[in-house]
C-alpha cells in the first residue's frame, strides 16, 4: 500500500506531499523488524511502486512487440519483482541497521539507504532510474534542491522529510519538536532556494516550436506510411517557419537519412536557411560501412551537425545477450531493435550558432549523461516517441524527468514528442507550452539561451552520494556506540 500511495506523488498525479507520506508509511512497516522481515517488506514496496507506476511496459511488449497478452505480461511482471529487489535490499539494510531506539533509524539510515538503492537502480545493468522520488516533487518546494544536487539530492530530502513526518507522528517530547523543526527548516529552505538564479541570459531569447504529428504506432514504420509522416511535418513545418527552431520528434521520418538526404532534407535545409529557421529532426542513420545504424538526431539550416543516441533501451533498441537467450530473442519483433550505440565523448550538437544539449527518448532519464553538455550547452533539447507506451501514465512521468533536467542544469529545454506530450519548458523546470497527447499540431514559445553553471552542474551526483554515504556512516558509528 505505502509503495502504491508514492505512485501518487508522480504525474500525472502530482500530489507531492502523498509521496513522502509513502515514505513514512514505508518506514512504519520497517520499523522494529528483523532483516528478513525488512528484506520482504521492502520488496513489497517495490511491487507497489512500479506494478502500478511502470505496468505501462507491458503495451510496448504487447500491442508494439508482437506478443502474446500473456507473455508481455508475465515478462512484464517479472521484470518488476526484479526491480523490486533493490527496494528489498533497502528494506533488509533498514532493518539491520535500525536498532528501533534511536532517532537516527528514520533521519539518517531510511533517507541514506533509500537514495543509495535508488541511485544503485540508476546505473545497475545499463539502470533503470524511472520513479526516482526526487521527481515527485518538481511542484514542491523541495525542488529548490535540484540545482544544488540534482535529483537524488531531491530524493535525499523526501525521503529525509518522510522519516521526519514518522518521527513527528510517533516520537513525543523533545524528538516530535525537533523533528518539526526539521521540517519545517528544509522545506522552507526549499522554497528559498527556488527564488535563486543559478545561471544567467545569453544573448537574445529564440523562438522555438515543437512538431507533434501524432502518427499512431502501428503504421509508423509501415511502407505506405511513409510518405503521409513527411507530408505532415512538412506542412507542420510550413506553419511555423517564422520561429527561430523548430524541433520534429525522435525517428519522425522512418527512412534512414541517406534515403531521404536529396528529396526531402536538402530542400528542406535551403527553405530554412530562406527564412532563418534552424529544424532539428530525429532520423535513423545508417553507416554502411560499418554496417551500423543509429538513432540519430539532425540540425538543418544555417549549419549541419549530428547526434547519434548513445544509451540506448535494451530490449527496445537492442538486444543483449543475444547468443545467451536464443529463441527469446525472437519474441521481441521490435521495430528498429537492432540500433547501434553513438559514439560522442559529450552530447553536444551544433544548432545554428547554439551549442545544445541533445537527448533522445531515454537518455533524459539519466541526469549524469545530460549534465555532461554543461557547460557550454545554451540550451536542451529533448526528442521522444512515447507512442510505445500508448494512453498510459508513461508519457506524463516522462515529461516529468525533462522538466528535472531543465531545472538541475538552469537550462530551457524543447521537447518534441511523436504523440505528446511536447512541451517548452523554462530553466526553473515550468512547462511554458505544451501540447497534450494524442494531439496534432505545433507549440511555440520563447526560449534564453544561458550561460555558467548550476552546482549540480559542477558537481554532479556526488554532493547527493557523499552526504548520503556521510550519513550512513553516520549511522554505523551511533549503532555501534548503542548497548545491545
Amino acid at each position: 500500500m505505502s509503495g502504491a500511495i508514492a505512485v501518487l506523488g508522480f504525474a500525472p498525479f502530482s500530489w507531492f506531499p502523498v509521496a513522502i507520506l509513502g515514505i513514512a508509511l514505508l518506514y512504519e512497516t520497517l520499523a522494529g523488524t528483523s532483516p528478513r522481515q525488512g528484506f520482504w517488506r521492502g520488496w513489497l514496496f517495490g511491487v507497489g511502486l512500479l506494478g502500478f507506476g511502470v505496468f505501462w511496459i507491458r503495451i510496448s511488449l504487447n500491442e508494439f512487440g508482437n506478443m502474446d497478452a500473456w507473455v508481455a505480461h508475465l515478462l512484464t511482471a517479472l521484470f518488476i519483482g526484479l526491480m523490486a529487489l533493490y527496494y528489498g535490499l533497502a528494506g533488509w539494510l533498514i532493518a539491520r541497521l535500525d536498532t528501533g531506539r534511536s532517532w537516527a533509524g528514520p533521519v539518517l539510515t531510511l533517507p541514506s539507504v533509500y537514495l543509495l538503492t535508488e541511485w544503485l537502480r540508476g546505473w545497475l545493468f545499463t539502470g533503470f532510474p524511472w520513479l526516482n522520488l526526487g521527481y515527485t516533487q518538481i511542484d514542491g518546494p523541495l525542488a529548490g534542491y535540484a540545482p544544488l544536487a540534482g535529483v537524488y539530492g531531491v530524493t535525499l530530502v523526501a525521503a529525509l522529510s518522510g522519516g521526519l513526518l514518522w518521527t513527528l507522528i510517533r516520537r513525543t517530547g523533545r524528538e516530535r519538536a525537533l523533528a518539526g523543526m526539521a521540517l519545517a527548516a528544509i522545506w522552507s529552505g526549499g522554497a528559498a532556494l527556488q527564488q535563486v538564479e543559478w545561471t544567467r541570459p545569453a544573448g537574445p531569447p529564440l523562438e522555438a516550436s515543437v512538431l507533434q504529428a501524432n502518427i499512431p504506432q502501428s503504421i509508423k514504420w509501415t511502407p505506405e506510411g511513409a510518405l503521409m509522416i513527411a507530408r505532415t511535418y512538412l506542412e507542420l513545418t510550413r506553419d511555423h517557419l517564422k520561429s527561430d527552431l523548430i524541433v520534429w520528434p525522435e525517428t519522425a521520418l522512418p527512412d534512414f537519412l541517406h534515403q531521404v538526404r536529396e528529396p526531402l532534407i536538402e530542400p528542406l535545409a535551403e527553405r530554412a536557411r530562406a527564412e532563418g529557421a534552424e529544424i532539428v529532426l530525429g532520423i535513423p542513420v545508417l553507416d554502411a560501412e560499418r554496417s551500423r545504424y543509429y538513432n540519430g538526431l539532425l540540425s538543418i539550416g544555417s549549419h549541419e551537425d549530428l547526434y547519434a543516441k548513445r544509451h540506448l533501451v535494451p530490449f527496445g533498441e537492442f538486444m543483449p545477450l543475444k547468443e545467451w537467450l536464443g529463441p527469446l530473442v525472437e519474441l521481441f519483433e521490435v521495430p528498429m531493435s537492432d540500433f547501434s550505440p553513438g559514439e560522442a565523448k559529450r552530447p553536444l550538437l551544433r544548432v545554428g550558432d547554439h551549442l545544445v544539449g541533445a537527448s533522445i527518448c531515454y537518455e533524459d532519464a539519466f541526469p549524469a549523461e545530460i549534465v555532461q553538455a554543461m557547460p557550454e550547452a545554451e540550451y536542451l533539447i529533448n526528442v521522444s516517441n512515447d507512442a510505445w507506451f500508448g494512453d498510459s501514465l508513461a508519457p506524463h512521468q516522462h515529461l516529468e524527468i525533462a522538466r528535472m533536467r531543465a531545472l538541475e542544469n538552469g537550462r530551457d529545454l524543447v521537447r518534441a514528442t511523436n504523440t505528446g506530450v511536447s512541451a517548452i519548458i523554462d530553466h526553473h523546470g515550468r512547462l511554458v507550452a505544451t501540447l497534450p497527447s494524442f494531439i496534432r499540431g505545433g507549440a511555440s514559445a520563447e526560449i534564453q539561451p544561458r550561460q555558467g553553471a548550476t552546482p549540480f552542474a559542477r558537481m554532479h551526483d556526488l554532493a547527493a552520494i557523499a552526504l548520503a554515504l556521510g550519513m550512513l556512516g553516520l549511522t554505523l558509528a551511533i549503532r555501534r556506540r548503542q548497548p545491545l
